[in-house]
């Protein structure tokens, strides 16, 4: 018996910061649960590995000093109240201006 998928709290666009680490990120994508490698889950130290049955989210992630695609567990994310854009070089090739705390994506060409 599966248990029961949680809808994601997060949505695409918005903006959230990791509860523990410092960095923040914007999310371009969301897995219902757990989709990324064995070997990555692995490397998550035993005390602070996240449960596999929650939604996982892709976000383009930055700190003050880089930027990078980040994959986090719902249960290490917050929403992120500061207000400001993020300057990660991928964000705008995906969304459109930032307003009112978030990205909104771009239409797609047709």
């Amino acid at each position: 018996m599966h248990a029961q998928l949680r809808v994601a709290k997060f949505s695409l666009g918005q903006i959230v910061r990791h509860r523990s680490r410092p960095f923040r990120g914007v999310i371009f994508d969301v897995d219902p649960e757990f989709a990324n490698t064995e070997e990555w889950y692995d490397s998550i130290p035993e005390d602070a590995r996240p449960a596999r049955d929650q939604p996982f989210y892709h976000l383009y992630a930055e700190t003050e000093a880089t930027y990078y695609v980040a994959y986090v567990s719902e249960q290490n994310l917050e929403p992120d109240s500061s207000g400001e854009p993020l300057e990660h070089p991928e964000v705008m090739e995906m969304f459109g201006d930032f307003e009112d705390g978030r990205y909104p994506l771009n239409e797609p060409l047709n």
